[in-house]
This record gives structure tokens, sequence and C-alpha cells, in this order.
């Protein structure tokens, strides 16, 4: 038997490649599904079966890509009443891959449709060697049963049985394949590695040692972080199945004539994707910005409409084709071009730019000191709790949509977070927002403390 990881930074997304004797299943697969199709044969294995955990909230999944270029037949939860032609699965349904002995288990709490795959290697024996439970369990976390309006109560109770009742009777020694790691936002406290085992988990997880089931179900629908708002839109776009993505619009390069008439409709944003100083030197008017280099995935899908076409300013066609495969996992499908050559060819043109200055910290101090410019710490509530600077006004980034109006948009702002990402994507919704006096925190509190402020 052979078990592979695929991991995907930013959304932190676990996918695996399990099989033997010449076939093999592939487990949540992500959307750009070449990289299993190459593992698969460099291990000379066929691909013959698809099998998703769950109705996934925070990326689109590949099932119908692989199917499609595969053959393989997909599995899915029963109760997640898919609409794609597949085979449903819960409580008693058996199937093999090669000498693999697939159990299914209905397993509800993150979602209400959840569902875990045990796996036995019929070779070694009849006891279970791996379970794939999705996001039912993490490596020292559990899922969030949040996502669902109205639903967290009687989620977070199901969640404590398919755990107790369910996945915790398997043997200590069975090794934990989860869905996702540190840095996702479907659960609170996952840890830094990506797989464990029964016993690790059972005797170290923290929200398994919570032994009081009102207890369990209190510390999971309180003070639970926000949920981005494409979770509810991606569990959608997997039941119905989503789009193959050789039907998207290809994205092609556009002269700056072009790009600039494209991009004054109404129904178009534009999105710079380079590095947040570039951004910052100059850019499109009006346009977002979410830095590559930071969680691009998570936010794109957070803050950017998902019924706009999308136009590209990036540092070349490479990074514009990364950043559409990176929002096809969002479900933001309609990326239709970049702008050829940059903002160094829109100035060129002799169109007008924007800009965001850059501040250092001894900047941001004498800034702060003056008491001419008001700090916005653009962070999660918990990050600002745990440290900040005297007299930052907290907004998180995503909230900045609707909460900048209560800032004063002829007072100059600083904003920060963690690192310059955030605050830069803070930054350019100012903008939209009308704010003229805009300036960026680089390198975020990080560099503040970094220099000796305190």
């Amino acid at each position: 038997m052979v078990i592979q990881q695929f991991f995907i930074p930013g959304i932190a997304h676990s996918s695996y490649l399990i099989g033997a004797s010449g076939t093999c299943a592939i487990i949540d697969p992500a959307r750009d599904v070449d990289r299993y199709l190459e593992a698969a044969k460099d291990l000379g294995l066929m691909i013959t079966h698809i099998l998703e955990t769950h109705l996934h909230a925070d990326f689109v999944s590949g099932h119908m890509d692989l199917a499609e270029k595969t053959g393989a037949r997909i599995y899915a939860p029963k109760s997640g009443s898919c609409s794609f032609e597949h085979e449903p699965g819960g409580d008693g349904t058996q199937f093999s891959v090669g000498g693999i002995r697939f159990d299914v288990l209905d397993t509800p709490g993150h979602t209400p449709d959840g569902v875990t795959y045990v796996a036995t290697d019929l070779s070694r024996g009849d006891e279970p060697v791996a379970v794939f439970p999705g996001d039912t369990l993490f490596v020292g976390d559990v899922g969030r049963p949040d996502l669902f309006p109205g639903q967290a109560r009687d989620l977070a109770a199901h969640l404590h049985e398919s755990l107790h009742t369910k996945i915790l009777t398997l043997p200590d020694h069975c090794m934990l394949f989860p869905a996702h790691g540190a840095g996702s936002l479907c659960g609170r406290a996952m840890g830094s590695m990506r797989s464990s085992t029964i016993g690790y988990e059972r005797r170290f997880n923290g929200a398994l040692k919570i032994a009081d089931r009102e207890e369990f179900i209190r510390s999971l629908t309180e003070e639970m972080p926000p949920a981005p708002d494409h979770f509810a839109r991606c569990s959608e776009i997997n039941r119905r199945g989503p789009a193959l993505v050789r039907t998207l619009p290809a994205i092609r390069p556009m002269k700056p004539a072009e790009f600039r008439e494209r991009a004054a409709r109404e129904d178009t944003i534009v999105l710079s994707v380079n590095d947040y100083a570039s951004f910052g030197g100059q850019h499109v008017p009006g346009s977002y910005h979410i830095d590559l280099g930071g969680n691009f995935s998570t936010f794109a899908g957070w803050v950017l409409p998902p019924e706009s076409e999308i136009l590209l300013v990036a540092d070349g066609p490479a990074q514009a084709e990364a950043a559409a495969m990176m929002l096809r996992r969002v479900g933001l499908d309609l990326t239709v071009g970049y702008l050829e050559g940059g903002t160094h060819a829109w100035a060129m043109a002799g169109y007008p730019t924007g800009h965001v200055p850059q501040v250092s910290p001894a900047e941001v101090h004498g800034m702060i000191a003056e008491g001419g410019a008001a700090l916005v710490d653009v962070r999660t509530p918990e990050e600002y709790e745990e440290d900040h600077v005297a007299g930052a006004v907290n907004i998180m980034v995503t909230d900045l949509r609707e909460r900048a109006a209560g800032l004063d948009p002829l007072r100059p702002v600083v904003v920060m977070c963690r690192t310059g990402h955030r605050s830069s994507l803070g930054c350019s919704i100012l903008k939209q927002k009308g704010f003229l006096n805009v300036y960026n925190a680089a390198g975020g509190i990080t560099a503040y403390r970094a220099a000796g402020y305190t």
C-alpha cells in the first residue's frame, strides 16, 4: 500500500493518493488535478476511485475534472444530495481499491454531510491502518460546526457523537490523514503536523479531552473565528459539481488601452497580485490588491465579488496564470485577462496611477506620536488582543468593506497587520472608498516590534 499527501499552502488543504496492486484512489482532490495524474503515472498506478469526504467549504474540488480525465468513479456522501453522477456512501458502505478495503462511516458535525473513509490493507491483516476523516478530526483540533446558520449547536452535538462513537473506536496505531492543517479556517487551533495517529490525538488533542458533552458543544459554538464569504458558495458549487476547468475562460494578455476600456465596465474588477511594495509604488486606480505572498486564495474568495469578471495586474504571464489557478480554487472562475507589460506599460501609456506609501516602523511611530494619523490594525480580534500598538483601532481587513464608514476619510490612515500583506489589501479597499491619505505599515507589527517600539 502507498499513501502520498499533496499539500496546498495558504488554504492548508491536504489531499491524498492511496493505492495498491496497480490501482489507486484520490481523496478530496484540488481543482488543479495534473498533480494526481503525474503522481499516479510515476507510481505505476491507475486512478479508479475519487473519494469526497464532504462538501468542502473553503475550496472548489477537482472531482469533476479528475473523473473526466481518468474515467474514475466518484464516491461522495449520500447525505450530501450531490447533483453529479456518483456513488453515494455512508454507514455500511464498503468497496475495494486493489488490495485495500474502504469502510465508510457517516460522521456529520463539521458539515451535515461528512463521511470518513477507513482503509484496511488486506495484505497485512484485517485491522484498519489509515483513516481519512476530512474535516471531522484534525491534528490538534476538530472541525468547526458553525458554518451553517442556525445549525451550530446541533452540528456540534453530531460532531461529538461522530468522534466518540465512531472515529475514536479505531485502534491507536491507525494513521490519521485530515483534509486540512494549520492555517485553515475550517478549524480553530490545528497543529502544524500534517498527519497523526488516533492514539496521538486521543492523548494530546485538546478538543478530544473535553469529556463533558455540553462543554464540548459550548467550546465549538462560542468565539469562533469568522467564516469567509466563499465558504457557503464553495459548498454549493461542490454539491452541484464544479464547471470543468477546460470550459472556463482562458486568460489573455491585454494592451493598456483594451485593459482600461474593459476595466471601466461595471461588471469588472481589477486585481493586482504583485508584492505590496510594487503595488504601493504605482497601481491601476481602483484596483484591489492581494499579494500572492500572503494567503491569496482565502482573501480573494472572502472579499472579491464572485459575479464580476477579473482583470489581473501581475509581474508577468506566469504570475498571472498562477493567480488565475488560485482564484479558481475558491470558485472565482471569471478571470479573463491580464495587463500586458504590467504597471510599467500602463504608466508608459500615459494613464493615471494610484500610490500607497510604504512606511517604515520609525515613520509609523512618528506619525502616531504626532497625533495626526489614525492607526488601523486589520488583524483578527484574537491577534489584536494578543499584542497591538497602543491607540490602534482594530477592524479586521475583510470588515473594512462595511466598517470603513466609521473612519475619517480626510485624516491620514496607517494600516497595519502582522507583515504588510493584509494591510495592503486594506489600503486598496480604503482607496476604493475615497480615502486619500492611506499608508501601509511595511513589515507590520512584526517589523514595528523588531525595531524596538513598544
